[in-house]
């Protein structure tokens, strides 16, 4: 992100703690992060890492314990439930690993929901519906239920689902995670075809180096802290990045 810009999204010392049997799980320990219009930010990290966490405290799916969560000069933390789903309906995209597809609904009328939810006309819904999946490549499987779709493809309809309504952001949580490679490279690829030809501002976690490398930076977790962040640009392959997270997160543990 540019250092003169403001951020669309900001985060600072963000703190999650979870109990239950034993010992308490300290999934945050003080993160901060900032997100530009138009940047496409990969978060990496190993299983129990703190990633997912973190991608549900930006979306106000979960409340940290201490620290913020500004999205366009909104303070998620100032708003109550409702005011939180009106929020994430009207400035947020998600998407995540289970396509969370309406199974009796079309692939139009499962993009078009949450228009419909906030009361636009069902015309108007429809056609929104219609030129989102267009852009993601859908437009003739429009009239299609979830079961008669690939995985790839319904993962495309989440896809147009959390663009429909012109988010701010779009937040995507391990997007690739029960696709092949093939439908996952096609999904990664149409992402980074969101950012770059219609200025997308996109954050995802993965664990995985072939998703990551798509994003123009990748931020490690490690034991619920921020140990790295750095461009992608200049890292030629996925093997290669993989190699530059292990360098960091070994230096992180050794800090």
């Amino acid at each position: 992100m540019d250092a003169t810009s403001t951020p669309v999204l900001s985060a600072r010392d963000l703190h999650k703690r979870y109990g239950g049997v034993g010992a308490p799980i300290d999934a945050l320990r003080g993160v901060d992060l900032d997100l530009g219009a138009g940047e496409f930010v990969a978060i990496m990290g190993a299983s129990g890492s703190g990633k997912s966490t973190l991608l549900h405290l930006l979306a106000g799916l979960t409340t940290a314990d201490r620290g913020s969560v500004h999205i366009g000069g909104s303070d998620l933390a100032a708003m109550n439930d409702r005011s939180l789903t009106r929020f994430r309906r009207a400035r947020l995209g998600m998407v995540f690993q289970a396509y969370n597809l309406i199974p009796v609904l079309s692939a139009r009328e499962n993009v078009a929901l949450p228009l419909s939810l906030a009361g636009t006309p069902a015309q108007r819904a429809n056609e929104q519906a219609d030129a989102a999946l267009a852009t993601v490549g859908l437009a003739e499987r429009a009239d299609h239920l979830p079961d008669q779709l690939s995985g790839g493809e319904q993962q495309r309809v989440a896809i147009a689902r959390a663009l429909v309504g012109d988010p701010a952001i779009i937040l995507a949580d391990e997007p690739t995670g029960n696709l092949d490679s093939v439908a996952g490279e096609m999904v990664c690829r149409l992402l980074a075809q969101l950012n770059a030809e219609h200025d997308r501002t996109l954050l995802l976690v993965t664990h995985e180096p072939a998703v990551a490398r798509w994003a123009q930076r990748v931020l490690v977790l490690a034991d619920g802290l921020v140990v790295a962040d750095f461009p992608t640009a200049g890292i030629a392959d996925a093997a290669a990045l993989a190699r530059r997270y292990q360098e960091l997160v070994a230096a992180g543990s050794d800090a």
